[in-house]
């Protein structure tokens, strides 16, 4: 029997290695991380806890195609802050989703899951024009869904990792205590937060290993790996309560950077998914056992950070 292999993009980055690690602690497929260096120290660490490493540019389509042979299903992922990228324009990203598709199409590839983000500009009715990594993303959705490729969609929320990658938690000045700190946010509006190391793994896994035997409920659907809604008031009094000294949220004016600002705003106006329960039902029938914001708050990667 031929070997499964999932081919990761974005391996080395937050949510790949999360995918390789899901893939890696299962079993069910191998993971083929794909990166433009598989010489760098993360590629290599991957390399070491089993996956396959292969080098291919999403500018390159030979490549892509190169590197997806033999693969069954793919997990895509584009990063529009990578400087390669960004240098090309704020479409860059679009193209490089296009780009995978078109490979994945030509390769035969048997199922695909995109991971994306809602349409800022068509859901606050062109409020929002320039957060172009929501966009970008969501144009190569469609560009999927129009491709007839077998796929599934797979939404993230603000990542939980960017407390200590961003820092978004950071001490007070003058104080003991810990800001929690997220521009032009309203402190009663809800946030979508994903515990990328711990949950979107598990979301992918699920749904690679059921997009066959439960095609039905898994292909052409659009899932939500979502740990948990709250505010970041709530957040803060999450962490306040697990670290033990005081945390505040608090709404600064701005990142320095016009698209984050906006995105912020545009989350805390519309909400990332108002419609949606959370956690997804869909993925918690499929296997998936979401961690709440108080496990995150109590874990050992934010007690060794901040405690």
């Amino acid at each position: 029997m031929s070997p499964r292999i999932v081919a990761v993009f974005g391996a080395t980055g937050t949510q790949g290695s999360s995918i390789v690690q899901a893939l890696l602690a299962d079993g069910t497929f191998i993971p083929r991380a794909v990166t433009r260096n598989p010489n760098s120290e993360k590629a290599i660490k991957l390399k070491t806890l089993g996956a396959e490493v292969a080098q291919a540019d999403l500018w390159d389509i030979d490549s892509l195609k190169q590197v997806l042979s033999g693969v069954e299903a793919v997990y895509g992922v584009t990063d529009y802050y990578d400087p390669k990228n960004t240098a090309q324009g704020h479409n860059s990203e679009m193209l490089l989703g296009k780009n995978l598709v078109d490979a994945a199409e030509a390769t035969n590839v048997k199922y695909f899951i995109w991971s994306s983000l809602p349409h800022s500009t068509r859901v606050s009715n062109g409020k929002y024009p320039n957060v172009y990594h929501f966009d970008n993303k969501a144009n190569v959705e469609d560009y999927l869904r129009d491709s007839g490729v077998p796929h599934s969609i797979l939404h993230t929320g603000w990542f939980a990792e960017n407390l200590w990658n961003y820092n978004n938690l950071v001490p007070a000045p003058d104080s003991t205590g810990l800001e929690l700190t997220v521009p032009r946010y309203d402190p009663h509006s809800p946030q979508y937060i994903t515990w990328i190391e711990r949950d979107l793994g598990q979301c992918a896994v699920a749904l690679l290993k059921h997009y066959e035997d439960r095609g039905s409920e898994v292909l052409s659907q659009t899932f939500y790996a979502v740990s948990a809604k709250l505010s970041y008031t709530r957040f803060a009094s999450i962490l306040q309560q697990a670290l033990g000294k005081p945390v505040s949220f608090v709404s600064s004016q701005t990142t320095g950077m016009q698209e984050l600002d906006d995105m912020y705003a545009f989350q805390s106006e519309f909400g990332l998914y108002p419609h949606t329960a959370i956690p997804d039902p869909r993925l918690v029938n499929l296997g998936v056992k979401f961690h709440t914001m108080e496990e995150l708050s109590n874990s050992q990667v934010v007690k060794s950070r901040y405690a």
